[in-house]
């Protein structure tokens, strides 16, 4: 089993309806996050070495596309809120090692509603991009999963 540094992946077993896993998905996307999808206001800060910083609101509301629950936001300074997924008791962060070695707290915290933040449209346009590309390379997954 590999092992992954993002919040919540040991327990991160829920499936889509193509049998892939929040892992999977992550793998996935490692080779999508880009300066493109990143935040705006984050871009200068934005390297290969650190591909999950600014991709949380999009990347947390793409999978709640595909396996539901909801998304919440962490507080964090500056007004901002940090993305995550829960559905049902499954608690993931895939864009969490941004944060280095920072323990977030995942508790009490605030449901995020697409609708306020796709109320930008540069962040609407970066989400659908990203959709676009996920679903591109997700063709054929199934198939080079070992």
């Amino acid at each position: 089993m590999s092992e992954y540094k993002f919040y919540g992946w040991e327990n991160a077993t829920i499936k889509d309806k193509n049998g892939l896993t929040p892992k999977d998905y992550y793998d996935l996307l490692s080779n999508i996050w880009s300066i493109d999808t990143c935040a705006p206001r984050l871009r200068e800060q934005w390297s290969t070495d650190n591909k999950t910083l600014g991709q949380c609101s999009i990347t947390a509301f793409l999978m709640q596309d595909i396996f539901g629950g909801k998304v919440y936001g962490i507080l964090r300074p500056g007004g901002n809120y940090h993305c995550f997924n829960v559905v049902g008791d499954c608690v993931f962060d895939l864009t969490s090692e941004q944060f280095g070695n920072e323990v977030l707290d995942y508790h009490h915290c605030q449901e995020q509603l697409r609708e306020v933040h796709f109320a930008k449209a540069e962040k609407k346009q970066r989400y659908e991009y990203l959709k676009a590309k996920l679903l591109c390379s997700r063709k054929g997954y199934n198939d080079t999963k070992e």
